[in-house]
């Protein structure tokens, strides 16, 4: 057909961004440093317009050492591990997608780096009609599947160029990253979700009991160790210093007339 344009030409490609909240009593600020457990928003979206809709797929978490990553969405956009991040929910337009989970981290880094793949779909075509994906217990997308054969049954016509350039738009797609430091949880000093401090529930049997940080028990077992050496030396020397009175009291009270060889004429008896 002369004279015909398709759509997606002339539509400027719409910018993509993703960014991770923290959630405190229902507020949402952008998240830097968290602790393990609270509750994280990450936000993936397009420019609002009326072409293009997005997919996210393949998303994974990095720790900052390259020496790590966990696969959180796959390839089809269902989750990997529902424990540790659930499904995407997106808007009607399909141009923002949301998940809510709790922070993580590797054991060995507080550094977390997030990333996930962006798809564009045309939304005229019917090639976003797979989003959200309907996951089944395998992971997979079934509307997906379902698209899959649809559109083999359509390349069967005289279309093919038309449909790989569709097909090339449909393929298009972004990395996206976004990162944050996730610390270990502080029982003395850390602050729930409302910015209360977390109090730790004593039994009523304990109320005489009392707790002592790591640190000084550490010290306390370091005094009374020297403590310890100090009165083991201290006995020693006491003990030596006895033996020595002992000694040097029987050298003096000793004669020549002692012992079995005295003379018997000396005795009393």
């Amino acid at each position: 057909m002369l004279g015909t344009t398709p759509v997606y030409v002339t539509t400027p490609m719409p910018a993509c961004t993703m960014k991770i909240f923290h959630v405190v009593a229902d507020q949402e600020f952008v998240a830097e440093n968290v602790k393990i457990g609270d509750r994280l928003t990450l936000v993936i979206s397009i420019d609002v317009q009326d072409t293009y809709g997005m997919k996210v797929t393949n998303c994974l978490v990095r720790d900052g050492l390259s020496w790590g990553e966990q696969p959180l969405i796959n390839n089809d956009g269902c989750p990997v591990d529902s424990e540790i991040m659930g499904p995407f929910e997106y808007t009607l337009n399909k141009t923002r997608a949301v998940v809510t989970f709790q922070a993580h981290k590797f054991p060995y880094t507080s550094s977390v780096y997030y990333q996930c793949n962006v798809k564009l779909c045309l939304k005229t075509d019917g090639s976003c009609d797979d989003v959200p994906p309907l996951c089944d217990v395998r992971g997979r997308n079934q509307l997906k599947r379902r698209r899959k054969r649809e559109s083999e049954v359509e390349e069967e016509g005289n279309l093919k160029d038309l449909l790989q350039e569709e097909q090339d738009v449909r393929d298009l797609s972004v990395e996206v990253f976004s990162g944050l430091h996730v610390d270990e949880v502080d029982n003395v000093d850390d602050v729930d979700t409302d910015d209360q401090p977390r109090v730790t529930a004593v039994p009523s049997s304990a109320e005489d009991e009392f707790c002592v940080s790591t640190r000084k028990f550490a010290i306390g077992i370091a005094i009374a160790g020297v403590l310890l050496m100090l009165a083991v030396m201290l006995l020693v020397a006491c003990i030596l210093h006895r033996r020595r009175r002992r000694k040097g009291a029987s050298t003096a009270g000793s004669s020549i007339y002692s012992g079995p060889y005295s003379n018997a004429a000396y005795s009393r008896d």
